[in-house]
């Protein structure tokens, strides 16, 4: 009897029926469609992340660089003596290599790591060095006959710049991580796969070999059994790897051991930063917040303060989705909900007589509310399943356009400060060229990676669709049956009448 009633009265209702099941409908598509969209930024932003902390990495430890001292050099050295170098023909060849500390991150003593192991809730932490190798090379006249021309440049560029009086000089700058060898389950290099030869290990303590990432190693063709200098001493490269992640570049160019990457630096005892695993992942946060405690003085990041960080197009879509996305998610919604109550609503008034009747001949109020709110019920249903299959095809449209966004991480080489002048009549430092921070600035690590934007179908979106829209066919049955439960038999009678 119920069901054949029903199905009738939503026969006899069909524009009702279908407006209340297409607004219901949209909304829900926009829900799911927002809520897949959501997840595959984050996904997206995971995958950039993934290279840059490392995988099972929850936690990053650093230090806020110090302010330089007034007259400080900011930047990397470069300090020739005055029989620096190969002169042939009145030109003197001169090339240097630097290891810094980056620009852009300070250093703290390596006893920090100790701290923040003895903390509870840590289930494995790591420290690294983080460093800039830039090396200088360059052609210019005879510096040692004190009557060159002055060597002033600008910014300098890759594969060399052409100077006054003929010189010309090429700064070639990379990224270096001192990995301690020791550790092997948290930190950079836990985000790679070994594309050629072998990682660093126990044993590399002390050597100067180098692990290359596969990206700067093709670039400058270096592979295995090459050698590389860095900090001016030789290295041997014994691995090559990659990101675990097809879309993301590893955290440096260039890994080496900690403690050799200390000495050549001049940082001994030092580290930049500390990759901290929490022994429960719900935990992350009050573990952050302990770290905090103990080191007041260091920054602690998680992976959703690093995720902020990411700037590019996967930055504005992050923010489009996370505030308009989800705002409008939630009017469309709410506006579906209202349609579909006020529609209950105003049937319900036109079903006066109707109403009145069927408690003349013996209807309760609860059989009528259950009426109501079963046909609101099915009106909702149908347009969730409606939504559904809309959201799934707008998945499906994203998915197949596969938008590219643009995500970057880090800092890059920089220049600024007054230019340097050497060599000439004035006195020159050391009796050679000083090449310091002003004109050569500084590098950080950075990269820049295209994503490829996918929306995953996540079976417990569908289900909140589908809850959604329980919901909503409840909402308005419940108005729409309290509504009809005050109806009277009297109404009815004269209505005939």
């Amino acid at each position: 009897m119920f069901a054949t009633y029903l199905r009738r009265e939503l026969g006899n209702r069909k524009r009702q029926t279908i407006i209340v099941a297409i607004g219901m409908a949209l909304a829900i598509g926009l829900v799911i469609l927002v809520s897949s969209i959501s997840s595959g930024v984050k996904n997206a932003q995971a995958q950039v992340l993934e290279s840059v902390y490392g995988v099972g990495t929850d936690i990053t430890v650093t230090q806020t660089p110090a302010a330089p001292e007034d007259g400080a050099v900011t930047g990397p050295l470069f300090e020739f003596d005055s029989g620096a170098g190969e002169t042939t023909d009145g030109t003197t060849s001169l090339t240097q290599s630097v290891l810094t500390p980056s620009r852009f991150g300070g250093t703290f003593d390596a006893a920090t790591l100790d701290t923040i192991t003895d903390i509870d809730g840590v289930a494995a932490a790591t420290g690294v060095l983080e460093l800039n190798n830039m090396t200088f090379s360059g052609e210019m006249p005879d510096i040692t006959q004190g009557s060159g021309p002055s060597f002033q440049q600008g910014p300098p560029t890759s594969g060399g710049s052409d100077g006054a009086g003929g010189s010309a000089f090429d700064v070639d700058s990379f990224s270096v991580n001192g990995i301690d060898v020791d550790s092997t389950s948290v930190g950079p290099l836990t985000a790679v796969t070994l594309d050629d030869g072998r990682s660093l290990d126990a044993d590399d303590t002390g050597a100067y070999v180098a692990v290359l990432d596969s990206a700067y190693a093709t670039t400058n063709e270096l592979a295995v059994g090459d050698s590389i200098t860095i900090g001016g001493q030789a290295f041997e490269i014994v691995g090559i790897v990659s990101s675990t992640s097809a879309d993301a570049e590893t955290a440096a160019n260039v890994y080496i051991p900690l403690d050799v990457a200390q000495t050549l630096s001049g940082n001994e005892g030092m580290l930049s930063t500390v990759y901290v695993q929490a022994s429960d992942a719900s935990a992350v946060s009050a573990l952050a917040d302990a770290l905090e405690e103990a080191l007041p003085d260091a920054t602690v990041s998680t992976q959703e303060d690093l995720a902020s960080s990411v700037s590019g197009s996967l930055s504005t879509a992050s923010s489009l989705v996370s505030s308009l996305g989800t705002w409008l998610s939630v009017i469309v919604l709410a506006a579906a909900f209202l349609l579909a109550i006020l529609f209950t609503i105003s049937g319900v008034g036109r079903r006066t007589r109707e109403f009145g009747t069927l408690k003349a001949i013996g209807w309760s109020n609860g059989r009528i509310v259950r009426q109501v709110a079963g046909e609101s019920l099915v009106q909702g249903l149908l347009g969730g399943v409606i939504g559904v299959a809309l959201g799934l095809a707008g998945i499906f449209a994203v998915n197949a356009i596969a938008p590219t966004l643009t995500a970057s991480t880090g800092g890059q080489f920089t220049f600024g400060g007054p230019p340097v002048t050497t060599g000439g009549e004035g006195p020159v430092q050391g009796g050679g060229p000083v090449l310091s921070g002003g004109p050569l600035g500084g590098a950080d690590a950075g990269s820049s990676t295209d994503i490829v934007l996918n929306a995953p179908v996540a079976l417990s979106v569908l289900l909140l669709a589908v809850g959604l829209a329980i919901i909503g066919g409840l909402l308005a049955g419940a108005f729409g049956g309290w509504r009809a439960a005050r109806l009277r038999p009297a109404e009815a009678l004269r209505s005939v009448a």
